[in-house]
């Protein structure tokens, strides 16, 4: 029986090689990403544990797929891929993937839902090999979680190659079977959502300038201008709400600075307080007069990470139209060295009327975030969160496994969390003790100092602590997303390049908070 099964397996391959370099068909060519599960260490059976949608798909070709990953080799490990070919008339190449254990749930030592994650890292290396194929066409079975599919697929297959004349074969995933579709269609938002922010911080800063960025988010937003309304305040507007401290950042490029200010009213009761999201948007990051050294300095087009962030998450939150008010809050500008820069040495002045020694020209993040915290607190909001690639010591610290958080609040902290451990872009709690706030309120010539006195110790830490002398909000967090910034395979189910984090970990907050979990 192997032998003539063996020439089945020929046939078909020759069948569906036939098909692949026929013009006439090429448009219509589909792929399929089916499941498998790992066995159990005690399993010694031949016996193959499919998903659901897997198992009906082996049904309707008379158990070829069981009988054909029985012989093909060892079991598939989770987040593996393996290629069949000629199965099923409809899908000519189908890509089985493997899940890992069935009923893997929340890991308290990962602090993510490992079923969760081996979803999505299976179904993007699924989706990838059949993108590799140039099959424009690909169906995902849903593994279970339809959401957590629909996410592994679309962050999966996104490649930032707008400038390139050759692209990568656009590939539109859709979920296989049916019973799981508002799930799927949750998923599809989620990773569309952080895709922007990728797309948004991939991009040159000659490319996404702050008028570029703000009229980009006003576009994606143009949709839904029943729910959002947005302004795109210009430098006089700037000056007359007495954001020095913003300014004197923006003063030292040629591009104008542009504060982003977004309002989603998602809530039946119009009165509701808002969330209150705040992003740092320097479109590019020389350091100023402190220069950046040249080696990496390219990457620093995505020091708007965290407005990049803050923005998609509101475009996700009005698409998904969540019941609850947001607002995004985005000072973009860039940080350039010229004859208007700031000096180190420099004294401006915040929103709030305190005094900022400027020692160092490259600490410029915190700056601009001061305006605009003290800006937020105009809103009366429920909750503040800033996000920002704020200090390379957050990457020291906990490198690409979280975003640190910094908060005055235990109650956000655990929304943030449980977030989290729901998305599995994971956030980790750092301290915001007196310590570091004396390191920046001891200043020679100002009420505060933008590095602190001892500039290389606790770096993320005191620049938390600045950020804190202008909030009065008693529920306020930092989130310092520097080292997730970029991902080289860290993360399995995103490519090489930026990662568009905490995207999605910011929706699952804000869902929560509107469902009143």
């Amino acid at each position: 029986m192997l032998p003539n099964f063996r020439k089945a397996v020929v046939s078909g391959i020759q069948k569906h090689n036939s098909r692949l370099f026929s013009s006439s068909q090429t448009s219509a060519r589909k792929g399929l990403v089916l499941g498998v599960y790992e066995k159990d260490k005690d399993d010694k059976s031949n016996k193959v544990l499919l998903t659901e949608a897997a198992a009906a798909f082996d049904k309707s070709v008379s158990g070829k797929l069981s009988e054909i990953l029985t012989v093909s080799g060892p079991p598939l490990k989770k987040g593996k891929s393996r290629m069949f070919y000629g199965l099923h008339q409809d899908f000519p190449s189908v890509a089985v993937v493997g899940l890992g254990q069935k009923g893997a749930g929340v890991c308290r030592k990962e602090q993510w839902d490992n079923g969760k994650e081996n979803i999505r890292a299976a179904v993007a290396a699924g989706c990838r090999q059949l993108q590799d194929l140039e099959i424009p066409h690909v169906e995902v079975d849903p593994c279970g979680d339809g959401q957590s599919a629909a996410e592994g697929a679309v962050l999966g297959l996104f490649e930032y190659d707008e400038l390139k004349r050759k692209k990568t074969t656009r590939v539109t995933p859709q979920l296989y079977g049916s019973g799981d579709d508002k799930a799927w269609e949750k998923g599809v938002l989620y990773g569309e959502g952080q895709n922007l922010a990728r797309r948004l911080m991939e991009a040159p800063a000659n490319h996404v300038t702050p008028t570029v960025f703000a009229d980009t988010i006003e576009q994606k937003l143009s949709p839904f201008s029943d729910r959002v309304t947005v302004y795109k305040r210009a430098k006089p507007w700037i000056e007359s709400e007495q954001m020095d401290a913003f300014l004197s950042v923006a003063k030292g490029s040629e591009e104008p600075p542009v504060f982003l200010e977004v309002h989603y009213t998602g809530s039946p009761d119009s009165k509701q307080p808002p969330l209150v999201l705040v992003g740092k948007g320097v479109t590019f990051d020389s350091g100023g007069i402190s220069i950046k050294p040249a080696s990496g300095m390219d990457a620093m087009r995505a020091d708007m990470g965290g407005a990049a962030a803050v923005c998609s998450a509101i475009v996700t939150a009005a698409a998904l139209k969540l019941p609850i008010n947001i607002v995004g809050l985005t000072p973009l500008c860039e940080n350039m060295p010229s004859g208007k820069a700031n000096k180190p040495g420099d004294v401006v002045k915040a929103k709030n009327g305190k005094t900022i020694q400027v020692d160092n020209t490259d600490a410029e993040g915190r700056l601009i975030l001061a305006d605009a915290l003290c800006y937020a607190h105009n809103f009366n909001p429920r909750a503040i969160v800033n996000a920002a690639t704020l200090t390379g010591a957050m990457d020291v610290a906990l490198g690409s496994a979280a975003t640190g958080v910094f908060t005055n609040s235990d109650w956000l902290w655990e929304q943030l969390h449980k977030a989290s451990v729901v998305t599995g872009d994971r956030v980790w709690r750092m301290p915001l003790f007196q310590h570091y706030t004396r390191q920046v309120t001891e200043s020679a010539l100002a009420d505060v100092n933008n590095i602190g006195k001892y500039s290389r110790s606790g770096g993320a830490c005191t620049a938390a602590a600045f950020l804190r002398e202008f909030v009065t909000a008693s529920h306020w967090a930092h989130l310092d997303i520097a080292g997730v910034m970029s991902n080289k395979d860290e993360v399995p189910y995103l490519r090489k390049g930026m990662s568009g984090r905490p995207t999605r970990t910011l929706v699952e907050f804000a869902a929560a908070l509107a469902s009143g979990s």
